[in-house]
């Protein structure tokens, strides 16, 4: 039973992963688990309850969290983000060498799909300077003043462009609610349900308990320490976009949520599992074959055979949603630039393939078009 999901595991073992987990839910109940390697570099064997920064999966909680607020009517994804955020209503746009003033107004949804224009420079001198006036603090609200300064790669809509997208959302869900991003969060998604191991603000004093984090150079693993890498602006940043911390539990809780309509409702889910991409965004966008983009996860591209929607993070989370065949999937690992970043996506194919249906077979394993088992 599930030979093509284990032999896809063997695979991640063969490749180094020092420590991994996963979790499959099939029609309501999980009916795969298997965790395997260490948590840590003393050799501690993985019990399933490690903590994880699972960096870009944060956003998908971030997203839902931006969609309650329009499912209520107090938010719309073509209001413009300078109602919430005043900084973002003067921007510059790189253009030809040169930087001039944007013509066109930033949206919500143009955070939600990523067609802002933003980048990922956490290392940008604004944001810098936002760090120091801030005493390190760099609160979330405060610090979209430091982002909004920084140039935008295109005009809004005119291209697709991973960035800090996310992170202006989470802000923006902050404005609007009037309340901590992560308390809005804990408030509608986390307690509701039943997510007690899961903060975007982990304290100083539980960092001991997230499994140890690699760094994959590209011969060996180095470990870099428990904490976020890059994207944790400041001890009171909450980055919507990768500063999610939680459990592999947890997480499959949250999967279960949107699945089941628990969390968001069917017309917000079918907005969310939209393929918005135009050609020129397509070009750009550097989704797996067969998918495209909706309102911040990727999802079946028209004429293909994808059946699911989800992301994934840059130390190797994955998660995906099979709403056609009602499964939930979530993998956690700690390992940055990870040799398995590219058969991440052979998860949700050989699940379905375990489970008697019909898969993506000619993308899988790397492009071989073939099973794994």
């Amino acid at each position: 039973m599930f030979s093509n999901t284990r032999a896809l595991l063997d695979e991640f073992e063969r490749l180094g992963i020092p420590g991994f987990d996963l979790s499959v839910w099939h029609k309501g109940r999980e009916v795969f688990r298997k965790n395997r390697g260490v948590s840590d570099e003393n050799g501690t064997p993985m019990r399933g309850t490690e903590h994880y920064n699972i960096y870009s999966c944060s956003k998908v909680i971030t997203c839902t969290a931006a969609m309650m607020l329009v499912e209520a009517g107090k938010l719309r994804l073509e209001d413009e983000v300078a109602l919430y955020l005043p900084a973002f209503g003067d921007m510059r746009v790189k253009q030809a060498g040169s930087i001039v003033k944007a013509e066109r107004r930033m949206t919500v949804f143009h955070l939600f799909t990523m067609t802002a224009g933003l980048n990922y420079d956490c290392g940008n001198e604004a944001i810098v300077r936002g760090r120091q006036q801030t005493d390190g603090r760099s609160p979330t609200v405060e610090m979209m003043k430091y982002v909004a300064q920084i140039p935008l790669e295109f005009e809004p809509g005119a291209s697709w462009n991973y960035s800090l997208c996310h992170d202006v959302l989470a802000a923006v869900v902050e404005v609007v609610s009037g309340m901590r991003f992560g308390e809005f969060v804990k408030t509608r998604i986390l307690d509701p349900m039943g997510m007690t191991n899961t903060t975007f603000l982990l304290p100083e004093e539980e960092v001991p308990s997230l499994a140890a984090q690699y760094r994959f150079n590209g011969k060996e693993f180095e470990n870099v320490g428990r904490q976020i890498q890059s994207y944790k602006l400041g001890s009171l940043y909450e980055s919507g976009g990768a500063g999610a911390i939680s459990t592999v539990d947890d997480y499959i809780r949250f999967l279960e949520g949107l699945r089941t309509g628990k969390l968001l409702n069917e017309e917000s889910m079918e907005r969310m599992t939209h393929d918005y991409l135009n050609e020129e965004q397509r070009a750009a966008c550097w989704v797996p074959d067969g998918y495209g983009y909706g309102l911040g996860v990727r999802v079946p591209r028209a004429g293909y055979p994808r059946t699911d929607y989800g992301w994934g993070g840059a130390a190797g989370a994955y998660l995906a949603i099979d709403p056609t065949h009602e499964i939930s999937i979530y993998y956690a690992q700690h390992v940055l630039g990870s040799p398995n970043g590219n058969l991440r996506k052979d998860l949700t194919e050989a699940v379905k393939l375990d489970l008697g249906y019909s898969a993506f077979k000619e993308s899988m394993w790397r492009g071989a078009g073939s099973t794994l088992a």
